[in-house]
């Protein structure tokens, strides 16, 4: 049985809880209104997601228990890290089920993802020439592959996907032809002889420390540190720091981690009954504490106040 859908939202919040399977936060970067779509196509073995976004964001969360992850972007216009790799739009992007991740995506870019039930990858890559080979290769979450061969699997991806979006009544039969044919495509790419089964691709440092400082922030977020003691913390200097987050994020620190946070608020607001919690109660959580200037760098942000962010109807728990 087929679940099919495709949607379009104005809160990137929103749009994230709404990719099945997936337990992530999505953190806007860029100021000004978001504006994303989603299509989201689910099968017995295989969810595939295809999203866009108009504003840089940062992606943290687990990838789905018990699947084989696979994403292949679109396009790519600007700087884009995953684990701390830099990646082109020549870049297939693996996760292993349950494996922690942190992807930066720049605005406007586009990505398809594809998640395959473990088991049944796992039986389909052992009938494979290069079975152990690939296996190697897998524990890489970037994988370097041939620029015209990935163009052409691009493409041939993206075509069986529009033929089942048009296709309302997809029965069993076909709908295991869309699982084959989305899984052999992936699989030609990490056989192509034109693929360096060999290669790593180390975390970057400048990656690291942007990660670092992302998640020191996040710990800590009554006593937010600032970026001098992150600084003196990684034992680097404001520059290195500085660079770090022009070269990952194309912002400042200062900016970046502060966003973070204002993402964070966010959350906490659509999740939260108001009468259980006030916004300066929830901006007080997350480390900002002058209501005055914490609504303007909000509205700036989010281009909305956060007296008119929808609060929940029913309590739910936020994620961090």
């Amino acid at each position: 049985m087929r679940n099919h859908h495709i949607s379009h939202f104005r809160d990137i919040h929103v749009h994230a809880a709404t990719v099945q399977e997936w337990n992530q936060d999505y953190s806007q970067l860029t100021a000004g209104l978001a504006e994303s779509s989603l299509m989201q196509l689910t099968t017995a073995r295989c969810h595939v997601f295809r999203e866009q976004i108009n504003q840089r964001v940062v992606q943290r969360g687990v990838a789905p228990r018990g699947k084989m992850c696979f994403a292949v972007p679109i396009s790519v216009p600007g700087s884009t890290r995953m684990q701390g790799r830099e990646v082109d739009d020549s870049s297939l992007f693996f996760l292993q089920g349950g494996e922690e991740f942190m992807f930066h995506m720049p605005m406007g870019m586009e990505l398809l993802s594809i998640t395959f039930e473990r088991e049944w990858f796992e039986q389909a890559l052992a009938q494979t020439a290069s079975a152990s080979e690939i296996s190697r290769l897998l524990r890489q979450p970037v994988i370097r592959v041939s620029a015209q061969r990935f163009t052409q699997a691009r493409l041939r991806l993206l075509a069986v996907l529009s033929l089942a979006e048009v296709d309302d009544e997809l029965d069993s039969v076909r709908e295991q032809g869309l699982e084959r044919a989305l899984l052999g495509e992936l699989l030609q790419l990490l056989t192509d002889p034109a693929c360096d089964k060999q290669q790593r691709s180390p975390s970057s440092t400048r990656s690291f420390i942007v990660e670092k400082c992302h998640r020191l922030t996040t710990a800590e977020m009554i006593n937010v540190p600032s970026v001098n003691e992150l600084c003196q913390r990684l034992q680097v200097s404001r520059r290195t720091v500085q660079n770090s987050f022009r070269s990952v994020a194309e912002t400042t620190p200062l900016n970046y981690l502060r966003s973070v946070r204002l993402n964070g608020v966010r959350r906490t607001l659509m999740c939260t009954l108001a009468s259980h919690l006030s916004i300066g109660d929830v901006a007080a959580q997350w480390g900002f504490y002058h209501l005055s200037h914490f609504a303007e760098e909000y509205q700036a942000l989010f281009a909305e106040l956060p007296s008119h962010t929808p609060r929940a109807s029913i309590p739910v728990c936020a994620r961090a």
